[in-house]
């Protein structure tokens, strides 16, 4: 066994007079212990909500926009066909976001429209599958398929609307409701606007609220009568195959779609969200390594500690030949074992605790949150800077006890120990 190792290991075992080291030592490993496990489980759980954030949002929006600088696209079925032979490009489909007002019996509210194709197959909607749509949005005639709606009700087509939006106005499925819209027409006593009765098909819930309260959907054909414009789009949704790779296929397209058009993915519509979320993930990983820190300085001061109690051990070794690198390296080995010791121990308690919070939901979240319970995701990545930057710090820890020992003058410790 190497010199250094053995004689720090020996060290370890502290004498009955050396109780006091011995305790300051253990509370050193377990300072590192509970910050490493507090940062495991703290970082896992920040993930786990962006995670979860960002499936909840790509649930309901598509990964890239295709937007036109003069709002109008000309023979944009073309467009759509192009964009169906790239690689990477899973699909696309057209979009009309509108503004209107919604009335029920006795409620108003405002609400944002999206007119979409239900043909084109895609999960515009969480929860909500291609024949699914086709059945609650498509036309009239068609449209026989759900349930508590009577043969009166297929002369309107169909709505879906946000679960908070449904509760603010008071209609379930079945119910119908008008919609108004500013794009109206002029009468001889002004403008009117136009309205268009629809039934409410079902209702969908995202879990966040913003979305929620204000969100319907439409078939396209539907909204384009709304606002008095036949074949007008607002944007063309792209689905790809990787949505971490929005930048990479944005570069592709640039060939296809120069000006007029340009593109939004999904991480610059919703930056200010995920960006939030990164600087609070970081926030509390600085903020949770002061706990490591505090754990560092018990390792120095267990360190200074035992330097003045080794003295004569020390005037020993270097007597026989020890060199102060020997000596360092004794010490710093000594606080290194507490600093693995303790890091080791708090990966292990951080993994198992993640893993018991994710199958188990025993702690529950209130309403304000849009999860019911603790979002967990462990990453390796993060386990792993976590154990390496408490290991640096425990590692910088023993430097001054261990320079202070290496340059002890034998004769002095022998002389005056």
């Amino acid at each position: 066994m190497n010199l250094e190792i053995f004689i720090a290991g020996k060290y370890l075992k502290a004498k009955r007079k050396e109780g006091f080291i011995s305790l300051i030592s253990f509370l050193s490993v377990a300072g590192v212990t509970v910050g490493v496990m507090a940062l495991v489980i703290v970082i896992a759980v920040m993930s786990g909500a962006e995670t979860d954030f960002r499936k909840r949002i790509l649930g309901l929006e598509p990964h890239i926009l295709v937007m036109n600088y003069s709002g109008k696209f000309d023979n944009y079925s073309k467009i759509l066909q192009d964009l169906d032979h790239r690689n990477q490009i899973k699909g696309a489909s057209p979009i009309l976001f509108t503004q209107a007002m919604i009335r029920a019996n006795r409620s108003f509210a405002g609400v944002m429209i999206r007119g979409i194709d239900p043909e084109k197959g895609f999960s515009l909607i969480k929860g909500f599958g291609p024949e699914k749509l086709k059945n609650l949005l498509g036309s009239a005639k068609t449209d026989k398929s759900s349930p508590g709606i009577n043969s009166l009700d297929l002369q309107y087509p169909g709505i879906i609307l946000g679960k908070e939006l449904a509760n603010s106005i008071g209609v379930i499925k079945g119910d119908k409701i008008i919609l108004m819209s500013s794009n109206g027409f002029i009468s001889p006593v002004g403008s009117i606007p136009s309205m268009k009765r629809f039934v409410v098909k079902d209702i969908f819930s995202s879990g966040m609220y913003e979305y929620d309260n204000a969100l319907a959907y439409v078939n396209l054909k539907q909204a384009q009568l709304l606002c008095g414009a036949k074949n007008k789009i607002s944007a063309i949704g792209i689905w790809i195959d990787n949505v971490f790779e929005v930048k990479k296929v944005k570069d592709t397209l640039s060939d296809l779609l120069n000006y007029p058009f340009y593109l939004r993915d999904w991480m610059e519509i919703n930056k200010s969200l995920f960006s939030a979320l990164k600087l609070e993930k970081t926030a509390m990983f600085i903020i949770l390594t002061l706990i490591i820190l505090v754990a560092a300085f018990n390792i120095a001061s267990a360190l200074i500690m035992m330097v003045m109690e080794k003295n004569r051990d020390i005037a020993v070794l270097k007597a026989m030949g020890a060199t102060n690198k020997i000596i360092r390296t004794i010490f710093i080995f000594k606080g290194m074992f507490i600093g693995v010791i303790g890091t080791l121990t708090g990966t292990i308690l951080g993994v198992i605790s993640c893993f018991i919070l994710k199958k188990y939901d025993f702690i529950q979240l209130p309403d304000a949150y849009p999860f019911s319970t603790l979002p967990v995701q462990l990453e390796f990545f993060d386990v792993f800077i976590i154990a390496i930057s408490a290991i640096i710090i425990c590692f910088f820890s023993t430097l001054y006890p261990s320079y202070k020992a290496s340059k002890m003058d034998p004769v002095e410790a022998l002389r005056y120990g």
